[in-house]
């Protein structure tokens, strides 16, 4: 036992995954991803801010990212994650009910990313909104989506994390604009054969600690006229204070979403986390004393695309053939707020 856990039905492990739910299963029927075509290396951040392709190697696994341009937009990348992931599926958008998508750089504040996917898509008969819970937004979304579905609310849903977060970057701070990059993944999921779906589940949040990664804006004040946002909105954080705090949130939740699904941990094919950092993928894999190689890593491709990191590494994962039918599946993610999220899913 890694962590002095309750036992299940109590506070800690309270929400999803503690009532009596029908006697069906629900899981992702395929998925699609889409990053941006410009790449971001190290040696061009070289040029920009004062740092080294080894410095950034060394301290966070990433080579590049991918950057989206001027003109491409959030609700762009998830359109064409969406498309890919229906297209798989073989499902015409009229036929989709609900449109999540995880994200924290949405186009505007209003109207939702969702809303725009469902405009473009013609998915006319869905309903649609945003989840922010930053980095564990895919793992938020996809939780939230099954829910509707287990309720019998719907009968399918379309699932999308997609991110423009390099926007909210500032580029003249080395500890931050190196680790990021755009991109969106997207999943359908929809009732599946007994033995096989999502088979639990694991929210949580630490809202106390939210400060120690935010985006910074400057306030004004209601109908004050005579002054404008000159300052962008940027990402601040306290990477040393989070990377303890990451370790042991991401390590937790693989832990108890294992628990809720009578899965031991060796009994793991594949881990699929949120791609923050490389040595904080080392730290839980230790943790958790499951090997590495368990562990599907792309980080040194991509960076951080916050909610999209686990929803384009799944995609690879699969496509790869990492991940094939009968395998267990551990998804599991941390990010600001503080939150942090897992999943167990017999594919």
């Amino acid at each position: 036992m890694l962590f002095p856990l309750p036992p299940v039905g109590r506070a800690r492990e309270g929400g999803v995954g503690n009532f009596k739910q029908p006697m069906k299963n629900i899981g992702i029927i395929s998925v699609g991803y889409y990053v941006p075509e410009k790449v971001l290396s190290n040696t061009d951040l070289e040029k920009m801010v004062e740092t080294s392709d080894d410095w950034i190697m060394t301290r966070t696994g990433i080579r590049e990212r991918r950057i989206a341009g001027k003109t491409e937009r959030n609700s762009h990348l998830a359109i064409k994650a969406a498309r890919q992931a229906l297209d798989k599926a073989n499902i015409d958008p009229k036929d989709i009910d609900l449109i999540i998508v995880g994200t924290i750089s949405p186009d505007s504040n209003f109207p939702s990313v969702a809303c725009l996917v469902q405009k473009e898509l013609g998915a006319v008969n869905a309903a649609a909104f945003d989840i922010s819970a930053a980095c564990s937004g895919f793992l938020y979304s996809l939780i939230t989506a099954k829910q509707f579905l287990l309720s019998g609310m719907y009968k399918n849903a379309l699932v999308i994390a997609s991110e423009k977060i390099t926007s909210l970057i500032d580029w003249n701070d080395r500890s931050t604009c190196v680790l990021f990059g755009d991109g969106a993944g997207a999943a359908v999921i929809a009732p599946v054969d007994n033995g096989h779906g999502i088979i639990s589940d694991y929210l949580h949040a630490s809202g106390e600690s939210g400060n120690l990664m935010a985006v910074i804006a400057e306030d004004r004040e209601p109908l004050q006229q005579d002054t404008r946002m000159h300052i962008l909105p940027y990402v601040e954080m306290q990477g040393k204070e989070l990377f303890k705090i990451a370790v042991n949130s991401m390590a937790e939740a693989v832990e108890i979403a294992c628990r809720k699904a009578g899965v031991k941990l060796e009994d793991i094919d594949v881990v699929v986390p949120h791609q923050a950092n490389d040595r904080i993928i080392s730290a839980v894999a230790k943790k958790l004393e499951v090997p590495k190689e368990k562990f599907y890593i792309n980080i040194q491709r991509y960076g951080n695309m916050s909610a999209a990191s686990i929803a384009v590494a799944l995609c690879e994962a699969i496509n790869e053939g990492v991940i094939t039918k009968g395998k267990i599946v551990a998804l599991v993610a941390f990010g600001a707020g503080l939150t942090s999220a897992a999943n167990v899913v017999k594919w």
